[in-house]
């Protein structure tokens, strides 16, 4: 946790949620001992559990009070979620590929994390039928922030998401007020692509 206070991680909400979110049981056993390093792992697929700094910051750019719906673009793992739920009332997450979203749900039941909800679908169109949503985390880098997505943010609401290319991107930061948008940067990345019909082609 020290490396993440002087990083710039001050929210004790977050913090806490980074201590209490055990890593180590969204990576294979393979990788266990490695779990807690600060550099994201693969996890199968092509896909990767993010870095635990990445996770703190974009959690924090929530700024979640306890009562928020949070929209979950790319389970991955698992990880991202668990912490959030921590943090909110209820996480929904969208997943595309089904091996990574079984393992996912078998850690959240272990975990009794049973505010997390999940399915598998294209996460560049969101989940409509569950919308709006306090805030939104995409956690798969996009050549722009995808109009579904916008349109299912609450107002008020925050969204965090990488975007530029798909060998770089920049951490951005949207917020939704009184019908308004107002987009800034808060940092530079390297996710795995955001697949689908609102990001990159397979």
């Amino acid at each position: 946790m020290d490396t993440l206070i002087e990083r710039g991680i001050q929210d004790p909400a977050t913090l806490h949620a980074m201590m209490e979110v055990p890593r180590h049981q969204f990576v294979e056993d393979a990788m266990q001992a490695r779990s807690y390093g600060d550099f994201p792992l693969p996890i199968g697929s092509n896909q990767t559990i993010s870095q635990p700094f990445i996770v703190a910051k974009m959690t924090q750019a929530l700024r979640l009070q306890g009562h928020e719906r949070v929209l979950e673009i790319g389970t991955g793992s698992g990880y991202q979620a668990a912490v959030l739920s921590r943090l909110c009332k209820r996480v929904y997450t969208v997943e595309r590929i089904h091996s990574l979203l079984g393992r996912a749900r078998k850690v959240f039941d272990q975990l009794h994390y049973y505010n997390i909800i999940s399915c598998i679908d294209d996460g560049t169109v969101g989940w409509p039928d569950q919308a709006p949503f306090d805030a939104v985390l995409v956690t798969a880098g996009g050549p722009k922030i995808p109009e579904p997505l916008i349109e299912q943010l609450a107002d008020p609401g925050r969204m965090v998401m990488p975007v530029g290319t798909q060998e770089e991107q920049e951490l951005q930061l949207l917020e939704k007020r009184n019908r308004r948008i107002r987009i800034q940067s808060i940092g530079h990345v390297r996710f795995v692509n955001l697949i689908g019909e609102h990001g990159w082609r397979e």
